[in-house]
């Protein structure tokens, strides 16, 4: 799930700013990186024998939680070191990780 740590810092200078709004840049950094971190961790926890997808499941959920913890700082400092409110929008809209990637084209 190193990939997760790459995204997030390659997704950093594009990621747009809210005017220097860490609310809502926090709000943008954590819905982008809990979107992205369980599209392959759904995909796990699926491929998972049935009786063991629960304790996977809380396991990623704990993996998530420590993981953006670790990185978030970093991610609402580049956002509002920015002034791109619409990227900071699209972010915190996405539902999907496919939405919350194309914020970063």
């Amino acid at each position: 799930m190193r990939w997760l740590v790459a995204v997030m810092l390659v997704a950093l200078p594009a990621i747009g700013a809210c005017r220097g709004d860490p609310q809502r840049c926090e709000q943008a950094c954590r819905n982008f990186g809990t979107l992205v971190y369980w599209k392959p961790a759904d995909a796990e926890v699926a491929a998972a024998p049935p009786e063991q997808r629960d304790a996977l499941r809380k396991q990623k959920l704990g993996e998530l939680s420590t993981r953006l913890e670790r990185h978030i700082d970093i991610c609402v400092s580049q956002c509002t070191s920015t002034d791109d409110p619409t990227t900071v929008d699209c972010m915190i809209a996405a539902k999907t990780a496919e939405q919350a990637l194309a914020c970063m084209k």
